[in-house]
């Protein structure tokens, strides 16, 4: 019998440390009315000592012990993030390593803030494959990629993570999905440039190692192809909530309008944790389950939502 990827724990886990817009008015041109009228973010929470795989490691440990399962049953861990510790090892081999998950394969997965949108869809694809469960976690430590002297990018970011526990069952609940590329618009959004140091190398290597963006392309992009990937998903399907990519509050007030669906069936949370790149979803997903909006087995539709640097986005259409 087909077997098919079911959402059956979630969890999240944020850093200690809260950066507040007053805060950041003290370290640059900035003030906590212009950060939050054009972006709807209050603060930020940030690493002082920790690593994304220590996040994401924290998030596992929460998924296992929610079900009281093994990490030996775990047949693969996915890691979406575009801040990992290494180029290698992967996040997820760290992850792994760390939980003891001695029969998971592992690997991360780079398409910024659509990380885990992508995530979720290849590990759906495993489940189908012959894998039972696995981990899917989306966890970033930004801070270490922001110029923190430009408040064009400085205020956006976070740090988190937030994860999924998939487990095979027979009914199919990812309904429907549309993931995308375009990597001709690539330097729209760019970070963690290596330069080249070999004695080899001859062409001029020196790049910026710190997240640039032009934002009105990412605005616009988002506007406009984003909103039309999630009218093209829906296809007139009732939904229950949206949980899209938290990067800027007036980005999901214009796709609000434009798909015709209620603001209030769009949740935000980017007003704690500012953008946190392939960790928002999971983080947001966990924060509603907790809340009692959503309930993991009442068969509702929701619809989760990434774009960003590549560029990348998509949305998966599930039944939870």
């Amino acid at each position: 019998m087909e077997q098919f990827g079911t959402i059956t724990a979630t969890a999240s886990f944020l850093p200690e440390k809260i950066i507040t817009n007053d805060d950041l008015s003290k370290m640059m041109d900035t003030s906590d009315e212009w950060i939050s009228t054009r972006t709807g973010i209050k603060e930020r929470h940030c690493v002082t000592e920790q690593e994304t795989s220590d996040l994401c490691y924290l998030v596992a440990e929460k998924l296992l012990k929610k079900k009281t399962l093994d990490p030996k049953e775990l047949d693969f861990i996915i890691v979406a993030t575009m801040s990992p510790d290494y180029t290698s090892p992967s996040v997820a081999t760290l992850v792994q390593g760390r939980i003891g998950a001695t029969k998971a394969i592992a690997f991360d997965i780079s398409a910024a803030c659509s990380g885990f949108v992508y995530a979720l869809s290849v590990a759906e694809k495993l489940i189908r494959c012959g894998s039972m469960k696995g981990l899917v976690i989306g966890g970033e430590t930004l801070s270490k990629l922001i110029d923190w002297t430009d408040r064009s990018t400085a205020v956006l970011f976070g740090d988190g993570a937030g994860g999924v526990l998939l487990e095979a069952g027979s009914n199919q609940k990812l309904v429907r999905e549309s993931l995308a590329a375009d990597g001709s618009r690539a330097q729209s959004l760019t970070s963690g440039y290596l330069p080249n140091r070999s004695p080899l190398y001859t062409k001029d290597s020196e790049g910026s190692y710190y997240l640039k963006m032009v934002g009105r392309d990412i605005f616009d992009f988002a506007v406009r192809d984003v909103a039309m990937n999630i009218k093209e998903l829906i296809q007139d399907t009732p939904v229950d909530y949206l949980l899209l990519h938290q990067a800027n509050l007036r980005i999901i007030e214009k796709i609000a309008r434009k798909v015709k669906i209620p603001q209030e069936q769009f949740l935000t949370n980017m007003d704690k944790y500012g953008n946190t790149s392939a960790a928002s979803i999971p983080i947001l997903l966990d924060e509603a389950i907790e809340s009692g909006k959503i309930t993991l087995g009442q068969q509702q539709k929701v619809v989760f939502t990434g774009y960003g640097g590549g560029l990348t986005w998509g949305s998966i259409l599930m039944e939870l």
